[in-house]
């Protein structure tokens, strides 16, 4: 379903084209792997493989301009309460041109569409996520099952992502912690991580 964007830049050339923001098929993987694993070498993103993308497809929009891959992001589910906005990546020439925020605004109204409460991220560029009404959370907070990538991370043990959340809806001043609900009157008793 293309959204509703602005013509930009046809990623460099100058000439306006209008922004095609989908979902992703198949037929997108080999083009996915060569952008996120582009930002991987640069140890911005996880590098990811043909067969993980090829297996997670359906959590993927995109965003083509004149039939070209311009970039993407993803919304994993963590439980029916939260999800994840991961891999969000633009190519370098199409930056600048509204296309993160245009896969944002989709990846939010998927969320939302499915009932979810919040949405996070871990990010270098926290100041884009502010803009579009994230705050920066401490990641304890989020669900434990989010470590699992963090296992096979070279920064494991020196993270220096941020992480941050976007909250649709109040949950009756409870707060979520690994995607349960937890009185906010009540004591929290959160896990140590770190090196020992």
């Amino acid at each position: 379903m293309p959204d509703a964007s602005p013509p930009a830049a046809s990623c460099g050339t100058g000439s306006a084209k209008p922004i095609n923001v989908r979902k992703a098929l198949l037929t997108d993987v080999t083009s996915l792997v060569g952008l996120i694993n582009d930002f991987a070498a640069q140890g911005i993103m996880l590098p990811r493989t043909e067969f993980e993308l090829a297996e997670n497809i359906r959590d993927f929009t995109v965003a083509v301009i004149d039939g070209e891959l311009a970039g993407c992001g993803a919304l994993h589910f963590y439980g029916p309460h939260t999800g994840e906005i991961r891999s969000l990546a633009v190519r370098p020439d199409c930056q600048h041109l509204g296309i993160g925020r245009s896969i944002m605004e989709a990846l939010e109204a998927e969320a939302q569409a499915h009932g979810l409460r919040s949405v996070f991220a871990f990010t270098y560029i926290p100041n884009f996520f502010a803009r579009l009404g994230y705050r920066e959370v401490d990641r304890r907070l989020l669900p434990a099952k989010v470590w699992k990538d963090c296992l096979r991370c070279p920064k494991l043990q020196c993270c220096d992502e941020i992480a941050v959340q976007k909250v649709f809806q109040e949950n009756g001043g409870a707060i979520l912690i690994n995607g349960d609900e937890i009185p906010a009157t009540e004591p929290v008793i959160l896990p140590i991580v770190g090196k020992k």
